[in-house]
Parts: structure tokens; sequence; C-alpha cells
């Protein structure tokens, strides 16, 4: 343990911020569990609302550095990429002539 006041204050405040930290990659973990549950089983309008609500709690961990901004844009561009592939049907390919 730090013996300098000042010390001692940014312990406090590290670990405030480790547990702040925490709690918002916890609730992005769930929220895009929940996208993907919903894709997996085939809900479109489930996981549209699902992404939204992820979208959101990304784009404000992002902002407060919690996450990089480019793992934020890899997460949601996932997300994005997932629900694109349940909305579009099965594409045949057309024998060439």
């Amino acid at each position: 343990m730090a013996n300098i006041k000042s010390a001692i204050k940014r312990v406090k405040i590290a670990e405030r911020n480790r547990l702040r930290n925490k709690a918002y990659k916890s609730t992005v973990k769930t929220l895009i569990k929940k996208c993907l549950l919903a894709v997996q089983a085939g809900e479109a309008a489930q996981g549209e609302a699902a992404l939204r609500l992820a979208y959101s709690k990304i784009d404000k961990a992002v902002k407060r550095g919690v996450l990089h901004p480019n793992n934020g844009a890899r997460k949601k561009s996932r997300l994005a990429r997932k629900l694109k592939q349940l909305e579009a049907p099965a594409q045949t390919v057309a024998p060439s002539a």
C-alpha cells in the first residue's frame, strides 16, 4: 500500500474506475450475447432491438474510454454482419450459361 497521501488517493480512484469499467464491459458483453441469441433463434425483430441497445452501450463505453474506438467499431460491425445474414435470404448460385 502506498504511503504518500496523493498515491493513496490515486489507488482509490484507480480501483473505483476499474470497477466502473468492469461494469460497462460486463453490460456490453451481456447485450452482445442477447443480440447473438436472438439472431441464432431466427428472431429478426428482437435481434434488431437488441442490436440498438448494444450499439448504444458500446458507443457510451467508447465515449467514456472503457473501450478503444476500434474495438467498439469491430464489435458493432460483427453484430451488424450477423443480423444482416439472418435478414438476407439464402442466395442460390445460378449456373452461368
